[in-house]
């Protein structure tokens, strides 16, 4: 198994204007931080290789060869800590983008070749998160998250993740059982609104799973049935962006 990490944080806050140094402190910190975390909850015990791709190696060239060349020889999972915008990641210094034109170019390529990739799972705190669900499940990943609009919990989400799914829980139990706890702590920042509704912070981080709920760390994939499923996710993803032929689930309020 091979894990694939693309990772820029650029030291942006959404609606936010920083210096130059305090974007640069938080970049370094946030993306240090990431890496600890992934050592420290065991990621280089269970995958055979990590791929950590940040700074100037975050672009979509890299992220579009990463994901082809070692599919050729490891199932891959992956992970997307950087911010993002509709169907499209934020990579280096905000200005190398993953965009509509990147993912349609490997959409492209995968639907020549099935066998050019052999996804697992997408894991991603990035923004719009959701809006590129239809677009990793076509590309043959059996299971994904996505944010429903602007992530402002990515922590503690993406440890209380790490920790489960390393650990052998199901994609669906790690996701929900973190973005739960994660906005149970947000609510604390941002309580709901005097009518009752939730807070914009807290509606916006919402998560959806995608995909194949009860995928594990352990879960082999099978590229046949990885090539039948493209098809019929790519059709449902055409007549209805926010579903996929697995259905979907929110995350537990």
């Amino acid at each position: 198994m091979a894990l694939v990490v693309f990772l820029e944080n650029v030291g942006h806050i959404h609606g936010v204007n920083l210096p130059r140094w305090a974007m640069a402190a938080i970049d370094w910190l946030t993306e240090e931080y990431a890496k600890f975390q992934l050592r420290l909850l065991g990621a280089y015990r269970r995958y055979n290789r990590i791929l950590i791709l940040e700074d100037d190696d975050a672009t979509a060239a890299n992220l579009t060869s990463a994901l082809i060349e070692l599919s050729a020889n490891h199932t891959v999972d992956q992970l997307l800590l950087v911010h993002g915008q509709i169907r499209c990641l934020i990579g280096h210094k905000g200005q190398e983008l993953v965009d509509a034109a990147a993912f349609d170019q490997l959409l492209a390529r995968y639907a020549a070749d099935t066998s050019l990739l052999d996804l697992r799972i997408v894991y991603g705190v990035n923004c719009y998160g959701a809006s590129l669900a239809p677009t990793w499940l076509a590309l043959g990943a059996q299971a994904v998250n996505g944010a429903q609009a602007v992530n402002w919990l990515p922590e503690p989400s993406l440890s209380l993740f790490l920790s489960k799914w390393l650990n052998g829980s199901s994609f669906s139990e790690a996701v929900v059982s973190s973005a739960s706890r994660a906005r149970a702590i947000g609510k604390i920042l941002w309580p709901n609104q005097v009518d009752g509704s939730e807070h914009p912070h807290i509606a916006g981080s919402r998560q959806i799973v995608y995909g194949q709920r009860d995928v594990t760390i352990a879960s082999p994939t099978d590229r046949t049935r990885t090539a039948q499923l493209t098809s019929a996710h790519k059709a449902v993803a055409a007549a209805h962006p926010r579903r996929t032929s697995n259905g979907h689930a929110h995350t537990a309020d």
